[in-house]
């Protein structure tokens, strides 16, 4: 129980630590100094276990991995909140089981699909659709778009992880692709400008630090123990959880508005997302359910 809160409050907490750094860094910087200090942090671990290299060697699944888990989620996630509530974020993020029902449709792996999930889907939409109609402005729609290139990507990241690389260790994984999109936004850093200009504040390097510590390395670390002591279909429960603490965190630490509406569409797309991933019980046995490597 205690390891479930843990990641649950570690999963939660990005959208208010996101947030805060936006306020003084471009969200190129906060996606480079995130996935940086998270690699090495993990790099070292994964060189002991000598898991890297047979990573490294199916570079091309994990260099699609890498962009649509990482390099352009991270950012577009950043990007938004620019313009979003850190509640909003997370709530819209947590239709991202709804999402991953029209990627196994792409992959061909859409069996075991019933009537109940389908409910899901509809009524994560509908959830969704009370958000962005209702409880966003118009002038944030272009947030709202860039966040379903984050729900895309983070639902197409364990796809390709469970088609190409099930077999890789998932520590070797993370810490590689946190590397990788470490050396991509190397270049556009200068590039776009996105150096600061002055000094950081102390709670936006607090926040990229927890970012990177806890959000990312240690939430991780976390996700194997959890994997280890309850298994890891019941582990992907803690979907359900991140939208509540990123709710709590966003009105009692930012002051964050919650309205009708923002419960409605938490209780809509939460329920939706319960009920698309309800068949997976019945699989547990089945490696796409395997949630290892996936980056929050």
């Amino acid at each position: 129980m205690l390891l479930f809160a843990a990641l649950g409050v570690a999963w939660g907490i990005p959208y208010l630590l996101i947030k805060v750094a936006v306020g003084e860094l471009d969200p190129a910087m906060v996606v480079f100094l995130r996935s940086g200090l998270g690699a090495l942090l993990l790099l070292p671990l994964a060189l002991a276990r000598r898991q890297v290299l047979p990573v490294l060697r199916r570079w091309r699944p994990l260099a699609g991995y890498t962009v649509v888990e990482i390099v352009l989620p991270w950012f577009f996630l950043s990007s938004a909140e620019q313009r979003l509530p850190s509640s909003t974020a997370g709530l819209l993020l947590a239709a991202v089981p709804i999402a991953g029902v029209g990627i196994a449709f792409l992959f061909g792996r859409p069996s075991g699909f019933t009537a109940g999930n389908w409910v899901g889907v509809l009524l994560g939409m509908l959830g969704v659709a009370a958000l962005v109609g209702l409880d966003v402005a118009g002038s944030d729609l272009g947030a709202v778009a860039e966040l379903s290139i984050v729900v895309v990507g983070y639902a197409l990241g364990p796809a390709i992880l469970s088609r190409w690389m099930s077999d890789l260790p998932g520590l070797g994984v993370v810490g590689v692709s946190l590397g990788l999109a470490a050396l991509v936004y190397v270049p556009v850093i200068p590039l776009t400008g996105a150096w600061p200009t002055a000094v950081p504040s102390a709670p936006v390097i607090a926040a990229v630090a927890i970012l990177a510590v806890v959000c990312s390395a240690l939430a991780f670390l976390l996700m194997f123990a959890l994997i280890a002591e309850i298994g890891p279909v019941r582990m992907t429960t803690i979907t359900y959880v991140n939208p509540a603490v990123a709710i709590g965190a966003g009105a009692l630490l930012l002051g964050e508005r919650v309205t009708v509406w923002t419960l409605v569409g938490f209780v809509l797309v939460i329920a939706g997302s319960f009920l698309v991933t309800r068949h997976r019980a019945a699989r547990a046995q089945d490696p796409t359910l395997e949630p290892e490597g996936v980056v929050r």
